[in-house]
């Protein structure tokens, strides 16, 4: 009798703990829509306004499946801002059915395996002695940087996004916000 109320309140304690992680990952705003960490990346990318243009673009290169998948992925998510400050006619020319490769590529050039906080990117950022690099779902490789609090992220073409919104919890990742598309060699 001892024994099995031990193994229940052992139980319970285990079942709070489970629920309090659980609950430590928020929802967070971004478009004028909540984030809901117990969505996927796809469910929950279609309400942001700021997304659009991203969503757009996955769609278009075939990525819906891949992103609602079980992951773990990063995405760094460039707003609808950070699109319209590509070359006139990029996003358009992308977009086209002959492009899908080309597209693939950029978009996945935004995701790393894994899920990577800011705080966990910090830190490889401090280890690293101010610089981190990592290899994209891709093939290619970014770097993070941090100045001041602000986290930074470089491509192979030495275009900069800053993390506008980190930690975005997903169901199967995480989504960082940035300011600017990443373009791989």
């Amino acid at each position: 009798m001892k024994t099995s109320r031990i193994f229940a309140t052992a139980l319970v304690a285990l079942s709070f703990f489970m629920s309090s992680i659980t609950f430590a990952q928020k929802t967070v705003m971004v478009g004028g829509a909540p984030m809901y960490p117990s969505k996927n990346i796809i469910e929950n990318a279609v309400n942001s306004k700021d997304h659009t243009t991203l969503v757009a673009a996955v769609k278009a290169a075939g990525l819906v499946e891949t992103l609602s998948g079980k992951g773990p992925f990063t995405v760094f998510a460039p707003t609808n801002a950070a699109f319209n400050k590509l070359p006139k006619g990029t996003v358009e020319t992308l977009l086209k059915p002959e492009n899908k490769e080309m597209l693939q590529t950029v978009l996945t050039y935004h995701v790393v395996a894994g899920k990577w906080s800011a705080e966990d990117i910090m830190a490889a950022v401090k280890k690293g002695g101010g610089s981190y690099e990592a290899t994209t779902v891709q093939g290619g490789k970014l770097w993070f940087k941090m100045k001041g609090k602000d986290l930074w992220v470089i491509d192979e073409k030495g275009n900069k996004a800053k993390v506008t919104i980190a930690d975005v919890n997903q169901s199967n990742g995480v989504i960082h916000v940035i300011d600017t598309v990443l373009m791989p060699k």
